[in-house]
C-alpha cells in the first residue's frame, strides 16, 4: 500500500464512486488517529487536534486551509480554544474517497504544538 502522505489528491472522474466499507476500513489503518463519523448518512473522517491556546489552534486551521486550497479539496473545520476538529469527506460522492484519506494524512503532517 502506498504512503498516503506522498500521494497527490486527484480530480474526480465522472465515473468515480465512494469507497466500499472494506476499502474504508483498509485505508483507515494508515491514519490511526482518525475515526469514522457515522452520525450522518454520509460517512466522514474526523479527528480532534489539541493545542495550548487559541492562537495555536488558529494557526493550524490556517495551515489546513492552505492545504485544502492547494488540493482543491476542502474539509469542515471547527476551531475552538485549544482544539480544532477536522472532518474530511467527498461532497460530490456523498461519502469517502481515497482523496479524503490522503488529505487526512497530510493534515496529520501539519500538526505540531505551536
Amino acid at each position: 500500500m502506498e504512503d498516503l502522505h506522498t500521494m497527490p489528491v486527484e480530480p474526480l472522474g465522472s465515473d468515480e464512486a465512494a469507497l466500499s466499507s472494506e476499502e474504508v476500513r483498509s485505508w483507515l489503518t494508515n491514519i490511526p488517529d482518525w475515526t469514522l463519523d457515522e452520525t450522518d448518512p454520509v460517512i466522514r473522517l474526523k479527528r480532534e487536534f489539541k493545542f495550548a491556546n487559541f492562537d495555536s489552534a488558529l494557526a493550524f486551521t490556517n495551515r489546513v486551509g492552505a492545504l485544502a486550497e492547494q488540493q482543491d479539496h476542502h474539509p469542515a473545520i471547527l476551531t475552538e480554544w485549544g482544539r480544532v476538529t477536522v472532518t474530511w469527506w467527498t461532497h460530490e460522492l456523498g461519502g469517502l474517497h481515497l482523496n479524503d484519506f490522503i488529505s487526512a494524512a497530510k493534515t496529520d503532517g501539519l500538526y505540531h504544538l505551536d
